[in-house]
């Protein structure tokens, strides 16, 4: 049976795209190519051996993106939460104060200047 095997792409509504893609690249490091993305390759994956993307649905009254009117929330894989959040409350980003810590890595969130809730995620290295 065909199926999907991985996310293929995360695309983002925008009232300024030119401007939101400028607060991506200096915040989040999300530099746009040519064409207009960023290509995120498994061979970047840091640390290695933590690859996997995870796809969910939440219920329609969930709190979990923040507002209701957000429909949609992108985990970003990083590679230093502490040193990322250090930068953003540094730059005056918008930082949810609540962390989270699980099996598999250290959660965070924050929300870019158009309003959308955007989860940051530090995967842990397996250690076995």
């Amino acid at each position: 049976m065909a199926r999907v095997t991985g996310i293929g792409g995360i695309f983002l509504r925008s009232r300024d795209p030119k401007a939101l893609a400028a607060w991506y690249a200096q915040h989040l490091g999300l530099e746009l190519s040519d064409y207009g993305g960023v290509t995120f390759l498994w061979s970047d994956e840091v640390p290695k051996t933590t690859g996997m993307t995870s796809w969910s649905l939440f219920p329609e009254d969930s709190l979990y993106f923040g507002p209701l009117s957000q429909r949609a929330m992108v985990n970003y894989r990083v590679d230093d939460l502490d040193a990322l959040l250090a930068q953003l409350t540094t730059a005056g980003v918008e930082i949810d104060p609540k962390r989270e810590d699980a099996s598999y890595g250290r959660f965070a969130w924050i929300t870019d200047p158009e309003g959308n809730r955007l989860e940051l995620w530090q995967p842990l290295a397996d250690t076995q």
